[in-house]
């Protein structure tokens, strides 16, 4: 396992090569590659594994009985997912986790952080830190989708999210994680209405949009 890769990421922040070294042997770390669309944890099932993104990105999807899918949010490469499962156990999940393109994942068993027997040691309350950090910032991204989806008007949904996204990269130009179905699945929108709006916001000179670039016209 390459370490300069996991001491970027925020799970490993403030470890040393060796310190990363013992984390991954006691956390039993073990490297996987999925293709496109497989489903790497399904709803209903139960994990004692969270998953850090090496290659690719996956997508957290509720998919219903009905067929109907809502996308909640996109996990790119550095990031995370089901660390809340994997530490609390017999949780069963209530979302999938399918890969978004070839991916390749991390898992590590993050429930033995219950049976440290010295949490006060150094990598253990580093590595404890960046857990709490990774979850608070997951519950923003939570957050950010209610807001996106609270309004009642589809160019009201499609401008909360852009100007959230120009506002984390800093700029009025910038592509999007999602192709124009996972769009609509994200903001909770039929994929013809919202392609039909976002015509209408580029005749209206709001907005420049090819496929998942897109440029805001500020005024």
């Amino acid at each position: 396992m390459n370490t300069e890769i996991l001491q970027r990421s925020i799970l490993f922040r403030g470890l040393t090569p060796e310190e990363i070294s013992v984390a991954l042997a006691f956390f039993h770390a073990e490297e996987k590659s999925y293709k496109k669309a497989a489903v790497i944890l399904h709803a209903g099932s139960q994990t004692d594994r969270m998953g850090l993104v090496l290659e690719g990105s996956v997508t957290i999807e509720n998919n219903d009985v009905w067929g109907n899918r809502t996308i909640l949010s996109h996990i790119g490469k550095g990031q995370f997912f089901a660390e809340t499962y994997a530490y609390l156990p017999n949780e069963p999940l209530l979302v999938d986790v399918v890969a978004n393109e070839n991916c390749r994942i991390l898992f590590l068993r993050i429930g033995s952080l219950q049976r440290i027997s010295d949490p006060t040691g150094p990598w253990g309350m580093t590595f404890m830190s960046n857990l709490l950090s990774i979850s608070a910032h997951k519950n923003l991204t939570l957050s950010g989708r209610i807001f996106h989806t609270a309004s009642k008007t589809i160019r009201g949904r499609v401008m909360s999210y852009l100007n959230t996204v120009s506002l984390q990269k800093s700029s009025y130009e910038f592509d999007i994680p999602f192709d124009r179905q996972q769009l609509a699945d994200y903001l909770n929108l039929e994929r013809s209405a919202l392609s039909k709006e976002l015509g209408k916001m580029q005749r209206d000179g709001l907005i420049t949009v090819r496929k998942k670039h897109f440029k805001i016209h500020a005024h």
